[in-house]
Order: structure tokens, then C-alpha cells, then sequence
């Protein structure tokens, strides 16, 4: 991929602008341009397609999504100093950049955004989680985008690709496998954000499944998979014996052992007992 040659180095522009990332916004910036070149190539191609980007900061991973043959780059950001210099990088790509200023729980980008989209992004830490969750439940499946292509905590990561049995495996796990199929690529270093994390993260590539894996209703299984795992370590059919007084003969019909605990159960077995 070609760099634009009037764009001053990252570094330039988090000291013109005094770029000190904000912990309250869950702030860990990248700042190099090799890293994130390799995390846009793991996105797959882009030709054709909008993306979406979800808390670029100063940018970095932005530029390196424009200088594929992307479409367009809708970003979402909520720093009104980062939007300074989202804006002068607009500059360079002025047909291909479009700026959302807002919260990303709040903002919809939907109307900007034409199929086929791609979603491409550094979470910020502390609704990283809540985001992924929005981008997998959704009342209408497929869903607006193909891929997802996200930074995570590692320990975060773990329960998006966990197998039944294991600790990781949870809610997460459930929601996640249930709709799609879920990949971590690979570890990246703490030493590689801004500041410096205490742990380090995974890229996970996720794309949506034109039907999910089983049969089942959305509100009823996430509601059952929470109640769950909100009480993981009783047996199953303690912790779900408010939703229906014969809850140890469902679980019996269904070939589930009432004495297991959520993080026993099978996504097939999940979607069962939630019909």
C-alpha cells in the first residue's frame, strides 16, 4: 500500500495537537503504521466495500484502510481533539473519509454506510464488549456488515472463541458462535499502544453466517444464556428454576443433565432449550 506523501508522521500530529490519550474514554492508541497495515490485510480485501471504524483516534489505522482501494471509510469518533486531526486527514481523502462526531453507543452509521460493509477497529476498552454484543444482535439477520475485524483484550478474545467446558466459555461464546464464525489472528503487544496497557490484545476476525448455526429465537436465548452464566457455578437447574417450575424435566427432554453448570452446556443445547 502507497503512503500519502503529505501526511506528517503520527507522532507529529499527537504532539501538534497534545494527543494525550483519555482513560475515561477507553483511549489506547497505535500509532505504528507497519501494525496496522498488517491488521487491514488480515480484513481481507476491500475493493468495493464501505467500512467502518469505531474510535480511530489520531487515526493511524484509518490511513492505512484508506490507502487500499476501499470505497469509502465512515469513522465514528467522540474526542472533538481527535476530530481535529481526523480532519486534516480528510484533506488527503476528501471523497473517502467520512467523519461521525458522537458516542458510538449512540450514533448510528447505517444511513452512511452502503453494502457491502466491512468493520474495521481498535475498540475503546470500555465498551468494546457492549459494541461487539450490538454488532451480534441485531433483530434482523444477516446483518448490515460481512466481517468484523477487531482489537480485544486477549482475556476477552478467549471467551469470544471459547469451546464448551472450558473457563473463557460464556455468554460471549455463546452469542458469538451462535450467529457466526469467530477467529483470533493473532496477539498483539501490550508495548504496542499508547499508553502501554496492562495486558495485551488479540485481533479477531468475525464474519456473519447467512443463518445461524441452530435454530432459535434471539430475545429468548440471550436472556436464557445470561441467566445462565450469571450464576455459573451452580447447577443448571438451580439457576434457572425461577423461569419455569418444571425446569428439571425440560432439561431431561432436552438431554441436558440437570446437575451441569452453564459453562457445560453446548450451543446446540443452549438453542434447544431456549425453543
Amino acid at each position: 500500500m502507497k503512503r500519502k506523501p503529505d501526511l506528517p508522521p503520527i507522532s507529529e500530529i499527537v504532539k501538534k495537537f497534545n494527543l494525550l490519550p483519555k482513560k475515561a474514554l477507553g483511549q489506547n492508541f497505535l500509532f505504528d503504521l507497519n501494525l496496522t497495515s498488517k491488521i487491514v490485510r488480515h480484513s481481507g480485501e476491500l475493493k468495493g466495500y464501505d467500512v467502518l471504524e469505531i474510535g480511530p483516534g489520531p487515526g493511524s489505522l484509518t490511513r492505512s484502510i484508506l490507502e487500499t482501494k476501499v470505497r469509502k471509510v465512515v469513522v465514528i469518533e467522540q474526542d472533538k481533539r481527535c476530530i481535529q486531526v481526523l480532519q486534516e486527514l480528510k484533506k488527503s481523502y476528501p471523497d473517502k473519509l467520512i467523519i461521525l462526531t458522537g458516542d458510538a453507543l449512540r450514533v448510528d452509521p447505517k444511513p452512511f454506510l452502503k453494502k457491502p460493509v466491512k468493520v474495521i477497529a481498535n475498540l475503546p476498552y470500555n465498551i468494546g464488549t457492549e459494541l461487539l454484543i450490538r454488532f451480534l444482535t441485531p433483530d434482523i439477520w444477516p446483518p448490515y456488515w460481512d466481517t468484523l475485524t477487531l482489537m480485544f483484550q486477549s482475556e476477552v478474545a478467549q471467551r469470544i472463541t471459547a469451546k464448551v467446558g472450558s473457563k473463557s466459555y460464556g455468554r460471549l461464546s455463546i452469542i458469538s458462535q451462535w450467529r457466526t464464525e469467530s477467529t483470533s489472528l493473532f496477539r498483539i503487544p501490550a508495548k504496542a499502544f499508547f499508553p502501554v496497557p496492562k495486558v495485551n490484545s488479540n485481533l479477531v476476525k468475525i464474519k456473519a453466517l447467512s443463518t445461524p448455526t441452530f435454530p432459535a429465537e434471539l430475545k429468548t436465548l440471550t436472556s436464557l444464556v445470561k441467566v445462565a452464566f450469571n450464576q455459573r457455578r451452580k447447577m443448571i437447574r438451580q439457576s434457572l428454576k425461577h423461569l419455569d417450575t418444571d425446569i428439571e424435566k425440560i432439561l431431561i427432554e432436552c438431554g441436558i443433565d440437570p446437575t451441569h453448570r452453564a459453562e457445560q452446556i453446548s450451543l446446540e443445547n443452549f438453542c434447544l432449550l431456549s425453543r
